[in-house]
């Protein structure tokens, strides 16, 4: 055979030059409940990559991502932490670091992995590189009890802060010694804090109160003033409706000096002026709000529902601060997520497994990819955010 080495590496280049080279930029992930699994997506063309399994229970499963957005870290409900390598397709470690978990963050450095457990009630700290544990964080109260963490954000100055559903206390965490957080705690915040969101400036930490009126507001920026309950007469005079599906409020909207928040057992999202804290306005729409996101340049908030009118679909104009759309991409809509800029959003229909796509202009339907009773979707964009 006539010169083999320089076939051998002719054919070599061939394969280098015809193989797939991948961005990070325009991936996502889908999550599939049952079976349990991930599919890994490209949001500029529309289709999924590859999909991943043995991801153990993704029943409440969330995703970041690390700050080159190369890794994404699954949190499954049965407490498992999973890293997967984006450009590979593979899951490059997993563990299970609780019996139930329920949502996490990464550090503002991307150097930490926070998980906020249910059982046993706490956050745990991990390494991004290695998932090896950092920092035990029990969620402690009383007489020796645990709580129920909910409501965990990334927050400026390389802290975590997250809710203790059962104390009724909001804890803030400074990670600038990893292997020595600092504590700070703020007691009789209200009751039954249930989630939280982190507003986008990084500023306000704002939980909802399951058993309680009004909200509970942590200043970030003046934290020595201690928690502030703001809309305390809130709904005090209005019957509460059956709550089948509590708001998931990472997903409330910030639209300039606007919140846009899903009213717990009520068919309405209130409008909130952040610079003074009071109502603006109460919109009526179809059903109990679970998520409410704003487009990412603010001029739309899109509104899905909890059980019976999970088939709905409804935006709002911000400038009007009214209803323009309804929409039903199908049965049980349980997440939206936006392209990074915004001309698209891409929402599950779990009970018709599928995922449509739409262009947020005009609200045409643009694709539709099957997916095996799909929930949470998460784009790479997330990694570039403060509180997701």
């Amino acid at each position: 055979m006539k010169y083999p080495f320089l076939t051998v590496i002719c054919l070599l280049f061939t394969q280098i030059t015809q193989a797939e080279l991948r961005g990070t930029g325009d991936l996502g992930i889908i999550i599939e409940r049952e079976p349990a699994a991930i599919q890994i997506v490209n949001t500029s063309r529309q289709l999924a990559l590859n999909k991943i399994t043995q991801l153990g229970d993704l029943s409440h499963a969330s995703v970041v991502y690390s700050r080159d957005a190369r890794y994404a870290f699954i949190f499954g409900r049965d407490g498992g932490l999973t890293k997967i390598d984006m450009l590979q397709d593979k899951i490059a470690k997993r563990i299970i670091q609780a019996g139930n978990s329920i949502g996490g963050a990464i550090s503002q450095d991307g150097k930490l992995i926070a998980v906020s457990n249910y059982t046993p009630g706490g956050v745990k700290v991990f390494s991004t590189d290695t998932l090896e544990l950092v920092a035990d964080i029990p969620a402690l109260y009383a007489e020796n009890k645990l709580s129920k963490v909910v409501g965990l954000v990334d927050a400026p100055g390389q802290k975590f802060i997250f809710s203790l559903f059962d104390a009724g206390e909001i804890w803030v965490a400074d990670m600038s010694n990893p292997s020595q957080p600092v504590i700070q705690k703020y007691k009789d915040v209200g009751k039954q804090p249930y989630d939280a969101l982190l507003s986008p400036d990084g500023r306000y930490y704002i939980a909802g109160l399951f058993a309680d009126r009004g909200l509970a507001l942590l200043d970030l920026w003046s934290p020595e003033q201690g928690i502030k309950r703001i809309l305390p007469d809130y709904g005090k005079h209005d019957a509460k409706l059956p709550v089948y599906k509590m708001p998931h409020l990472e997903g409330w909207a910030v639209a300039g000096h606007l919140m846009f928040v899903p009213a717990i057992g009520q068919h309405e999202v209130l409008v909130i002026n952040q610079n003074t804290w009071q109502l603006v306005k109460r919109i009526p729409v179809i059903g109990q709000p679970v998520f409410v996101m704003a487009r990412p340049d603010g001029r739309q908030v899109w509104v899905n529902f909890a059980f019976p009118d999970n088939a709905n679909l409804q935006v709002i104009d911000v400038k009007e601060l009214a209803l323009i759309k309804s929409l039903t991409p199908g049965k049980a809509v349980l997440h939206m997520e936006f392209t990074p800029r915004g001309e698209h959003v891409w929402v599950s229909a779990r009970d018709d497994n599928r995922v449509v796509v739409y262009d947020t202009s005009d609200f045409s339907e643009l694709a539709r990819l099957p997916a095996n009773k799909p929930s949470g979707i998460f784009f790479s964009s997330r990694a570039y955010k403060l509180g997701l």
